[in-house]
């Protein structure tokens, strides 16, 4: 189920990227660039693609709110499927953090440094 809303989620998405592509500007922003204007051009188009945008945008936030709410509810890993690098992740030990071998068994070194005798 996770697969198939995730593979219909890639489909929305590049339809609104193709969707965006498609759109003329409307002259805001950096595209402003001279005296093009769309005054008499087709407004019914330019409807029709931007109600579409709204509604795969609308597509993209329910789809990825639905494949993060059956992840939760299924424990992660079985939506994920336990592969062979996770198990094996699992098996290796864990790093000691940081400073862990101060408490060491073995003493330190006590023996001072020798003093510069060649200074005056």
């Amino acid at each position: 189920m996770v697969t198939f809303l995730i593979i219909l989620l890639i489909i929305v998405c590049i339809a609104l990227g193709l969707f965006v592509l498609v759109q003329n500007p409307k002259g805001g922003g950096l595209a402003t660039g001279g005296g093009t204007s769309n005054m008499f051009g087709v407004q019914r188009t330019g409807d029709v693609l931007e109600k579409g945008s709204w509604v795969l945008l609308t597509a993209i936030v329910v789809l990825t709110l639905s494949i993060t709410t059956i992840a939760k509810t299924s424990g992660g890993s079985a939506a994920v499927g336990n592969s062979a690098i996770q198990e094996r992740l699992d098996k290796t030990p864990s790093p000691s953090p940081l400073g862990g071998n101060l408490n060491s068994t073995k003493p330190a070194a006590t023996t001072p440094a020798k003093a510069d005798s060649t200074k005056k």
